[in-house]
């Protein structure tokens, strides 16, 4: 039986597991799909040796740049961004060769296009992770400017406390790429001047647990357009299946 699986830490949240072994039997796919919580990066060796019929993984939080060293080859698109999340295991003889896909720009752009408007120039992206280097590449394919917000002072970024509500304006697509908000931290949101958004605001989260998070509903009180990561999460599933195929 061909198995697949998701490597990260930690993954009480993943969506993944129930999402292909589900796919599986409803398509009669002779296959498994299971979770490998790996403290360290290390560990993938272990993984691939001890799971002699794996064909693809999925890679998360805090893995998707942590993995590139171990690929024997990357795709264009995952090499530009600097992020993998999909990987595919083909064996030769008793060699295990890697090839690294990133699947998150097609899903966050595919799932974003549809709000965006024609006074939505400029966004900010909230974190500095692979997954932010997936949205930044998605958004500037969709003819962005775009600007990372990091906690830290750190280059080519802002930190949150020069965000004003002048630049909230300005900067009206707001893509949230930390975990701030996700469960079971469900009462933290990035601090931002939420009372400077307005309909023309499009707050999107990369958190689908829970469904609303806190940033969420914080913009949607002032009317903005508010989407969490669930849309985004099933279609870069997909596109998963494709790169293993």
């Amino acid at each position: 039986m061909d198995k697949y699986g998701l490597i990260g830490y930690p993954l009480g949240h993943s969506f993944s597991k129930s999402y292909f072994n589900q796919k599986f039997d409803d398509e009669g796919i002779d296959a498994v799909y299971e979770n490998f919580e790996i403290q360290s990066i290390d560990a993938l060796t272990e993984v691939l040796e001890t799971n002699p019929t794996l064909r693809g993984l999925n890679v998360t939080i805090p893995y998707k740049e942590k993995v590139i060293p171990f690929l024997d080859s990357i795709s264009p698109e995952a090499r530009a961004i600097g992020a993998v999340n999909v990987i595919k295991v083909t064996r030769e003889g008793g060699d295990i060769k890697l090839k690294g896909f990133n699947s998150d720009v097609v899903g966050f752009t595919d799932s974003i296009k549809s709000l965006l408007q024609s006074y939505h120039k400029k966004a900010l992206i909230l974190g500095t992770g692979g997954a932010s280097k997936a949205v930044q590449y998605g958004l500037k394919s969709l003819g962005l400017e775009t600007v990372f917000v990091s906690r830290y002072d750190r280059p080519n970024t802002i930190q949150y406390k020069e965000i004003t509500p002048e630049i909230i304006k300005e900067y009206n697509v707001i893509v949230n790429c930390t975990p701030s908000g996700m469960y079971p931290h469900v009462d933290e949101c990035p601090d931002l001047p939420y009372e400077a958004m307005d309909h023309k605001t499009i707050l999107y989260d990369l958190i689908y647990n829970p469904n609303e998070t806190l940033f969420m509903k914080k913009g949607a009180q002032y009317g903005a357009t508010v989407q969490n990561g669930l849309e985004m999460l099933l279609l870069q599933a997909f596109v998963s299946w494709d790169f293993w195929q």
